[in-house]
């Protein structure tokens, strides 16, 4: 089993290489001159080539990805070509806002997901199965930029329980209570779809189960619903929903991109549209690759915990 994982660790190394050349010398692709977008227009030639060379952009493209690669791991990306200030101090605070945000969402995902699905799964071929089902393919479709706005209609401007956008309110305390009441419709907003797929696969995996040998087993030894539900139902779905859930990491990170921009909430997607329209490649780059290393370790804990679980593996450790 530890040689199973050191083995998973091991081979995250290269794709982490071939991640960080991708988001660089895609970046780097784009037809816009990072100089010439970050600085003013009224500049002679001559000023912004003396620019290019103290910021090292004319040297060829390997020899600027080793020195953006050694800033990233030593200073955390370098500077920033339009606010003139270290990379660090403007995606990492950012990106902490929203790995909040993504961990809200996340959790939102997990509990509301295996809720419907295991409920819709033990309902098979009732009512509440059906609507359910309608309901998830109602809601899987729906565009992240439309919900964040109805849910901001509902709950802002018609009901006014909870804020509009923000992740403190400027008149309050700015205390943990009123960042969790900022975080609830940002959430719900980013795990939505992603909470549909889970409870799609939950509901398929229980009624799977259900339908086995060993249940079939258990139910003729006079074992009861519940017990069999709790105790070896959910053990056999927890694999699928572990799997599952890594998976849509991913899709949640990519829907707070746009989640951030509706409820105006401080985190790595502004800070990447902003830099995208001002061509400042630094911030970019190191914006994507936080993202995406972010999605690789999630992946990577995820297979850990699915090998965990085996008890085929655990057995053979043991």
């Amino acid at each position: 089993m530890a040689r199973r994982i050191l083995w998973r660790l091991v081979n995250v190394v290269p794709l982490l290489f071939v991640i960080s050349l991708l988001v660089f010398f895609i970046s780097q692709a784009g037809p816009a001159d990072p100089v010439r977008g970050a600085l003013s227009q009224k500049m002679s030639p001559a000023q912004i080539e003396q620019i290019r060379q103290a910021y090292g952009l004319d040297r060829p493209a390997w020899a600027q990805y080793l020195s953006w690669l050694k800033d990233m791991v030593a200073h955390g990306g370098g500077v920033s070509l339009s606010l003139r200030s270290p990379v660090s101090g403007i995606v990492f605070p950012a990106f902490r806002n929203t790995l909040l945000l993504v961990a809200g969402a996340t959790l939102l995902t997990v509990v509301l997901g295996v809720a419907i699905g295991f409920v819709a799964g033990i309902r098979h071929g009732r009512l509440a199965d059906r609507v359910t089902m309608l309901l998830v393919q109602v809601g899987s479709n729906l565009p992240i930029y439309w919900l964040g706005l109805i849910i901001i209609y509902l709950t802002a401007v018609e009901r006014r329980w909870l804020p509009a956008g923000g992740m403190h309110d400027l008149r309050g305390d700015g205390g943990f209570g009123d960042l969790l009441l900022h975080l609830v419709a940002p959430s719900f907003a980013a795990s939505l779809v992603s909470t549909l797929i889970i409870a799609r696969f939950v509901r398929a995996a229980v009624i799977e189960s259900e339908r086995s040998d060993y249940v079939r087993t258990y139910r003729s030894q006079g074992f009861g619903r519940a017990a069999i539900l709790g105790k070896h139902v959910g053990r056999n779905v927890l694999p699928p929903i572990v799997n599952i859930t890594g998976l849509t990491v991913g899709s949640v990170i990519t829907g707070v991109v746009f989640v951030e921009t509706i409820f105006s909430w401080p985190g790595i997607g502004s800070v990447l549209l902003n830099a995208i329209a001002a061509s400042d490649y630094p911030v970019i780059q190191s914006g994507v690759l936080l993202v995406a290393v972010t999605f690789v370790l999630v992946n990577l804990a995820t297979d850990v915990v699915l090998d965990l679980l085996n008890p085929r593996l655990r057995h053979g450790a043991a």
